[in-house]
């Protein structure tokens, strides 16, 4: 599941219903909240123009978003997720 909120310039604050709140920039999604706002978006070198992957590590947690398009949903991932997807791309399991 992925949950994304429009970014404003003064961000608002929600209830999360345990008391707490975050910001608009904050991803709130089941394993854990993505700060958007910490995020470092990097992509593979040489893949300036076009669709592109763009990859952030914030705390435990990995996003993964199109680079063409910033505004795109965040797929969030754990790192154990990351590790096995990373695995198998290496190993071929993507290949077409």
């Amino acid at each position: 599941m992925i949950v994304r909120e429009a970014e404003s310039a003064a961000p608002a604050q929600r209830g999360r219903g345990d008391g707490s709140t975050v910001s608009r920039m904050t991803l709130l999604h089941p394993k854990g909240d993505f700060d958007n706002s910490r995020a470092v978006w990097r992509s593979a070198p040489g893949d300036s123009h076009g669709s592109r992957v763009e990859v952030a590590f914030v705390d435990d947690l990995i996003g993964l978003r199109n680079g063409a398009d910033p505004a795109s949903p965040v797929l969030v991932f754990t790192q154990s997720e990351w590790d096995a997807f990373v695995a198998g791309a290496k190993d071929g399991e993507f290949d077409v």
